[in-house]
């Protein structure tokens, strides 16, 4: 494998109480890890994610940037979404699109985590954190149907436990633990070597239609007014 190039991606989602719960995820992440990490954190549509970056790179020793279109993935690094833009991660690349909100949401985690299990199938672990409401299960079902390694916050410790909650009444995890063990338990998972699988067909052309919808809807708008009738 090209000596920059992830074995594994790790998708993190979180919304209120992110904040903490993203620091303290990223300072249990070891400088050695075999993988590439995406971040998306609801908050609002302002430039958080510079704020974001910033209060991370105090926690950890790996790189950690706002996720730039096209540029391409790399082990031991961090990458956070930015606001108002989707992202999605390829084979090698990172793609951000301005498509319609998924779930209340651009970004969306349920679209951050489809796009890793269709792209990285059982080399793909999903990690939803303290948030409200439910975005991240139906993207965390996909990683889970692709043989991926699905994780939440125990949600007792959660500061909001609705988003570990939801996945965990929806699908039986690999892994339902506290931010404080997740550093270990992702590490001992990236030492292993799966063999590739490809995703289940659906969960390709769902993940394939998605980033249609992401990256070429500006192009769609362009095509003329947009029509009330249906």
């Amino acid at each position: 494998m090209h000596m920059d190039k992830p074995k594994f991606v790790i998708a993190v989602g979180a919304s209120a109480g992110g904040l903490n719960a993203l620091s303290e995820f990223v300072a249990q992440l070891q400088p050695d890890l075999d993988a590439a990490i995406f971040i998306v954190m609801h908050l609002s549509h302002t430039s958080i994610s510079d704020f974001l970056v910033h209060n991370l790179k105090q926690r950890t020793a790996l790189p950690c940037e706002v996720a730039v279109d096209g540029a391409p993935i790399k082990k031991g690094h961090i990458y956070v979404a930015s606001p108002n833009l989707h992202l999605l991660v390829k084979k090698e690349t990172i793609v951000l699109g301005h498509g319609p909100e998924e779930n209340r949401w651009r970004p969306s985690i349920d679209v951050l985590f489809r796009s890793a299990a269709a792209a990285y199938s059982n080399r793909a672990i999903g990690v939803v954190l303290t948030g409200l409401l439910d975005d991240g299960t139906t993207g965390m079902l996909a990683i889970k149907r692709s043989g991926g390694t699905c994780m939440v916050q125990d949600p007792n410790e959660a500061e909001y436990p609705d988003m570990p909650l939801s996945v965990l009444n929806n699908m039986e995890v690999n892994y339902c633990i506290s931010l404080a063990s997740m550093g270990e338990v992702i590490l001992g998972i990236t030492q292993t070597s799966p063999e590739e699988i490809p995703a289940p067909p659906d969960v390709m052309i769902e993940s394939e239609i998605a980033e249609r919808v992401v990256v070429d809807y500006d192009n769609v708008k362009q095509l003329g007014e947009k029509s009330i009738y249906a």
